[in-house]
């Protein structure tokens, strides 16, 4: 009897630990920054071919290392990556604000198409509250940017032009700005950075008292009213864009520390800058009122960090994501790097590894999100080599996000197969209409050697992953003589997943 016992239990942890090292659901993202040309374009002016070869090759990397979602900054400056009628084009295209891509495009449009080519979710990144960067005065500005043509919107501080978010024009302009894109484009969702009230600088202070005099709404503490406005832009553009597009999620990135323990006893047992007082932005508060999706704090620290260790924050947002997504933000960027007093656990091999499976340990987290996008081309090219080979070496979905949808899709019908030219090619009739109105707006492949058990549970059975809803795949991974299996599922716009197909075997002739 205890044999049996001890085999069970041995039987259960095995099958645990292979469910955690490829789980089928899981949130794989980086960040794409064009803020000052980070990742994308590397460099401004280049022509239109040029930033659509640098952009496909950032996909194509990322892919193949195993992501499936892209954060893509469209707003870095009150500006836009993104044709629209109320920002000027970003300079970081072609070196001046206001001068579109040449030949015109949309980069925003070709991004969402070619990631949803390649089976990966586009996000796209607003910074809310940013009009200027260091560099640049009055004068390199468009003419129709909104610090000339509505100066009075904006405080200075830093060196930057930056929103006051006291004023409710501007929580209505950066909602107008939102759904913009929302509305008309194809994105999977909207994303905002951490910079809502501005890093603290030494002798700079907010100029926002006349705002608060004005607009106090009864608060008498300039801290609660800052955060209160903050509060409720994130409310806002949460209702907002769920009543445009139900289907799009909304999700924020916060700085990994809501408050220290010693500032507020629900607080993480951490001693370093927190959200809630130096940036004004109560980041606990908009996950336990269900204002976001998800949540995404950055946690850029090793285990070993003194004073934010990396699982102690992992720990405190497990316990305080109230059943919404929590991926974590972590830092590709550090990587091997030397000149910080940490910089000995930055260069251990299996630090970014090993944090990865820590976080897969906690049932509340569901993911990661990596800065930035260069790092795996350049620091970070081993982590790279690591997820492809081991950590993300099979697809993972999306995972599903039931208080927005919750209803499946029915399954697809009438598989069929015949070989060509050496590859398979599947066909298949759409699936019926779901209870809530949608058909398939992707589909999942799965391919099974004869023989193999048919099993769609497992993520390495998963042949591919298109986000479309073209009824068509070519397999170009066969071999003359061997016989497969395969069976396709419908995935409608928040990764809910049908039920398989009949099976269907075929072999190249």
């Amino acid at each position: 009897m205890l044999k049996s016992i001890i085999s069970a239990v041995f039987c259960f942890s095995f099958i645990f630990c292979l469910a955690q090292n490829d789980p089928k659901r899981e949130f794989r993202g980086v960040w794409v920054a064009t803020v000052s040309n980070i990742d994308w374009p590397s460099k401004q002016g280049l022509s239109t071919e040029e930033q659509k070869k640098e952009l496909i090759d950032i996909l194509n990397l990322h892919k193949k290392n195993g992501f499936n979602a892209i954060f893509l900054q469209i707003r870095p400056t009150a500006d836009a990556f993104y044709t629209s009628s109320s920002e000027p084009w970003s300079k970081y295209l072609m070196g001046q604000q206001g001068v579109s891509p040449m030949p015109l495009y949309d980069p925003l449009a070709f991004a969402i198409a070619e990631a949803h080519k390649r089976g990966m979710e586009l996000h796209a990144w607003f910074n809310p509250y940013r009009a200027t960067m260091n560099a640049e005065s009055g004068s390199k500005v468009a003419e129709n940017h909104i610090t000339k043509t509505n100066p009075e919107l904006f405080y200075a501080y830093g060196g930057q032009l930056l929103f006051n978010p006291g004023l409710p024009e501007v929580q209505d302009y950066i909602i107008k700005i939102v759904l913009d894109v929302v509305n008309r484009y194809d994105i999977d969702g909207v994303h905002f950075d951490d910079y809502f009230y501005p890093y603290p600088i030494k002798g700079q202070n907010i100029n926002d008292k006349e705002t608060f005099e004005k607009y106090n709404n009864g608060f008498t503490s300039i801290g609660d009213w800052r955060r209160d406005n903050v509060d409720r832009l994130i409310k806002s553009v949460n209702d907002s864009v769920h009543f445009h597009k139900k289907h799009v999620k909304f999700g924020v990135s916060p700085f990994g520390i809501w408050r220290n323990k010693k500032e507020d006893f629900l607080g993480s047992k951490t001693d370093g800058l927190s959200n809630y007082e130096a940036l004004f932005a109560d980041s606990r508060k908009w996950i336990k009122e269900g204002w976001v999706d998800y949540i995404n704090p950055q946690i850029y620290f090793t285990f070993s960090r003194v004073a934010a260790p990396f699982g102690v924050l992992v720990d405190w947002w497990a316990e305080n994501s109230f059943d919404r997504h929590l991926y974590i933000g972590q830092a590709a960027y550090l990587v091997n790097e030397s000149k910080s007093a940490n910089a000995k656990a930055w260069q251990l091999p299996n630090q970014i590894p090993d944090q990865i499976k820590y976080i897969r340990n906690k049932p509340q987290a569901q993911g990661s999100v990596f800065f930035s996008s260069k790092s795996f081309s350049t620091v970070a090219k081993g982590l790279g080599d690591s997820l492809r080979k081991n950590h993300y070496k099979h697809p993972a979905l999306p995972p599903q996000m039931p208080w927005l949808d919750s209803v499946y899709p029915n399954k697809v019908r009438n598989l069929m197969a015949e070989s060509l030219k050496g590859n398979i090619k599947l066909t298949w009739k759409e699936p019926f209409i779901a209870e809530d109105g949608e058909t398939a707006s992707g589909y999942v492949i799965y391919r099974f050697n004869s023989g193999e058990p048919v099993d769609i549970t497992s993520s390495k059975n998963i042949l591919s992953v298109k986000y479309n809803n073209e009824p068509v795949f070519i397999d170009e991974t066969t071999q003359k003589g061997q016989l497969y299996v395969y069976m396709v599922t419908a995935l409608d716009r928040l990764k809910n997943e049908s039920e398989a197909s009949d099976a269907l075997s075929a072999m190249v002739d």
